[in-house]
């Protein structure tokens, strides 16, 4: 059974709801029939009643079973224009901005999630906004998650016909959000990302430490970042298996972490792969996926106080459907 097919079916052992702001993107309301047939979460969709049904019928698409709501309208519009208030008041939030802030579908599915009475557990947004919109208010309103230091961004990377890994499944971190982590912000990613792997993929999390460096056979201020979250993780966690500073080919091939990190506690079986930057960590992401013909799912965010996902703006109605599973077991949870 593959990593997705196994997320789908945890959960519908426990069925959650999950809100869908983007309802008028043709890809969303292909995603809903999706879940909908498949039975493993039920859909709210937020936007206007009729453009999403008229979209649905002009492209043969079977929403049924979907809640639709639309913010100005809604029974909660108003209960949710005073609890925006009463979150945000203390950074000058008024009645007035926070009337039109509710009617933004984002924002809505926001407060739906936060609203102890809803039946919301999580969201899922980005196939039309940037990961800066759907994140802005899932800080604003959910904030962080107790005893979390740092909201990060990770993809579940599924390469076929691949041996390293947990059988090709691998955590990507940061992926998505922190452009140039420091290295102690790179040790709590690690730490999150170890966490999200034994959450999602259910083995031991075998994290590795990138860079274009194995164990100082270069030498500079990018190495030392390494060689330093490292010693950082380490203290923090010294029951995790990690290793750094490495080379990709040592940390996931065996052959090669033999002669380049011949004492490493990873021998080459890294799963959990934390990149020294934004700009790295997207890069192999995106070349993972469409060379190897990947399935990544994300960007996933660990550290917000429920379940909240990104996606990435190239995403299928498949992906969406995928991560949509997969914010339905991190609710379980």
């Amino acid at each position: 059974m593959s990593f997705i097919e196994e997320i789908k079916k945890r959960a519908k052992k426990e069925i959650k709801t999950i809100v869908l702001p983007e309802a008028e993107d043709i890809r969303i309301l292909k995603a809903t029939e999706m879940v909908l047939t498949e039975k493993f979460a039920n859909i709210v969709l937020v936007g206007n009643e009729k453009e999403i049904l008229e979209k649905a019928k002009t492209n043969k698409i079977n929403i049924q079973g979907a809640k639709i709501v639309e913010p100005e309208n809604s029974e909660n519009y108003e209960k949710y224009v005073e609890l925006l208030y009463d979150l945000r008041k203390h950074k000058g939030m008024t009645k007035e901005k926070a009337r039109e802030l509710v009617k933004d579908p984002t924002y809505y599915g926001m407060l739906m999630v936060k609203d102890p009475n809803s039946v919301v557990d999580g969201l899922v947004s980005g196939a039309i906004h940037s990961t800066a919109d759907t994140l802005r208010p899932a800080l604003q309103i959910l904030k962080t998650a107790p005893a979390t230091k740092l909201v990060s961004a990770f993809f579940v990377m599924v390469v076929p016909n691949c041996e390293c890994g947990e059988n090709g499944t691998f955590i990507f971190a940061d992926s998505g959000l922190n452009q140039n982590p420091t290295a102690e912000e790179l040790s709590e990613i690690a730490i999150s990302s170890s966490k999200s792997f034994e959450q999602l993929v259910g083995v031991e999390p075998k994290v590795a430490m990138l860079s274009y460096s194995t164990y100082g056979s270069a030498k500079s201020d990018l190495t030392e970042k390494m060689i330093e979250a490292t010693k950082i993780l380490k203290q923090k966690e010294p029951n995790l298996l990690c290793d750094g500073e490495l080379q990709l080919d040592a940390a996931i091939v065996p052959e090669i972490a033999a002669y380049k990190a011949p004492n490493s506690p990873l021998k080459g079986k890294a799963n959990v792969l934390v990149f020294p930057d934004l700009n790295s960590g997207n890069i192999g992401y995106k070349l993972v996926q469409r060379l190897a013909n990947a399935e990544a799912y994300g960007p996933l965010c660990q550290g917000i106080a429920r379940p909240v996902n990104d996606l990435s703006r190239g995403c299928s109605s498949a992906d969406i459907a995928g991560v949509i599973a997969i914010t339905c077991v991190q609710a379980q949870n």
